[in-house]
């Protein structure tokens, strides 16, 4: 579970309890700027095959760094269709797929803030 804290330029996600463990992270933050999209992640979606470094158990929990063609994905959710799906440019990522307690809520801080 993660939290997600958006100040005037950045957006900072915070991982918290024990999937900093199986993340192997504590917080990752990205420029506003760098958002081009934010929505509901598909329950179906997987992250790419090469995981360095994370936690991955097919159907429970993918947590942690993924890299596939030019592509570096953060993920932490145990796909029961509530995590949001941020897709980035410029940033250290180029997607972010976490589960929030609030999925509307999460949805609605980030989809406001990029459009201001």
């Amino acid at each position: 579970m993660v939290e997600v804290e958006v100040t005037d330029t950045t957006v900072t996600v915070h991982i918290l309890g024990g999937h900093r463990l199986l993340a192997l992270r504590e917080q990752l933050s990205f420029d506003l700027s760098d958002i081009t999209e934010v929505t509901t992640a598909e329950v179906d979606l997987r992250p790419p095959w090469v995981r360095a470094p994370g936690t991955f158990f097919p159907g429970v929990i993918a947590a942690g760094t993924y890299r596939g063609r030019r592509r570096k994905e953060f993920w932490d959710t145990k796909f029961k269709g509530r995590a949001i799906r941020i897709e980035l440019v410029g940033a250290d990522f180029t997607r972010v797929v976490v589960d929030v307690d609030d999925l509307d809520a999460a949805l609605n801080t980030l989809t406001t803030a990029v459009a201001a």
